[in-house]
């Protein structure tokens, strides 16, 4: 099984016809996503790498039945193309772009509130590697070849650092069931919080490992729910043991701010929570091995 992803899936790209939407839609066409047309303005009635080309979201949805949207379109147009996303019934939005203004997400987060909790769009990103269900689907731009299929949930800020983890994770015969990057930047669609809810109810994933790093309280906040909710053991590594206060280090919302935002104060409070904490990010692998070790010994 997997989280909000699999092979049946209709997903359409927004920002279709661009260079990199044509790179990635023919990238995930080829891994097996159900890619079934994208859009671009002005442009609608074209065909695309044999594929139908919309004015619109909502005409992409009402003639090829999509329920997944992911978004490679500058910065400046992102955000609206997020909310066009919403407007037009897309269940899932992952938003690669990088570099969206903060004030314009904050925008975005309005307005997915007018929408009931049950008919809101989950988005994923922006600033983000986006996510795969290997062997299944993927809509990302992740490697798709380093992923073993298995039962290994993933959730990181890190794009670079989830292909790290996968990579040491398939060389020990160790598959995920689905691995989502939430992106970088201090305003995102989806927290670790969201994520590790899913991976919770999933049947097939029976651990998960969360990749978090400076910056932001969500760490902390995922770490107290697993706490008092979660039943499958958690693993997690936290980026910056070394970063200077009020230093951006590497993503936008990597920054020491406020109490509990270093790394150190996040493991510990990650340790707390009993969460199993990865050292260094060689070491992926093996923290993973031990966990599901233990596991099976206990059964």
């Amino acid at each position: 099984m997997s989280i909000l992803l699999d092979k049946n899936t209709r997903v359409i790209v927004q920002g279709f016809t661009g260079k990199i939407g044509s790179f990635h839609a023919e990238d995930m066409k080829r891994y097996g996503t159900n890619v079934v047309g994208g859009v671009t303005p002005g442009k609608g009635g074209q065909t695309h790498l044999g594929m139908p080309v919309f004015n619109t979201v909502k005409g992409a949805v009402q003639e090829t039945g999509a329920e997944a949207s992911i978004i490679f379109v500058p910065p400046p147009f992102a955000a609206d193309s997020i909310m066009e996303a919403a407007d037009a019934g897309i269940r899932l939005c992952v938003c690669i772009t990088d570099g969206i203004p903060s004030q314009d997400m904050i925008r975005v987060k309005r307005y997915m509130r007018r929408y009931r909790f049950e008919d809101r769009m989950t988005l994923i990103g922006p600033n983000c590697a986006g996510m795969i269900t290997p062997g299944k689907a993927m809509m990302g731009i992740m490697p798709g070849s380093i992923y073993l299929p298995g039962r290994i949930g993933i959730v990181g800020r890190s794009g670079t650092l989830g292909y790290e983890a996968a990579s040491q994770m398939k060389a020990l015969g160790i598959g995920v069931s689905t691995s989502v990057g939430i992106g970088g930047d201090p305003v995102n669609g989806s927290s670790f919080k969201d994520m590790l809810e899913l991976f919770e109810q999933d049947p097939e994933t029976d651990a998960v490992l969360m990749i978090g790093e400076i910056g932001g309280p969500q760490e902390a906040e995922a770490a107290l729910w697993a706490r008092d909710h979660m039943k499958k053991p958690l693993i997690a590594y936290i980026a910056g043991l070394s970063a200077p206060k009020g230093r951006r280090m590497g993503h936008a919302g990597a920054i020491i701010s406020a109490f509990g935002e270093s790394a150190q104060e996040k493991v510990e409070i990650l340790k707390g929570a009993g969460v199993t904490i990865v050292p260094t990010p060689s070491s992926f692998g093996e923290s993973v091995a031990e966990v599901l070790s233990a596991m099976n010994k206990a059964a």
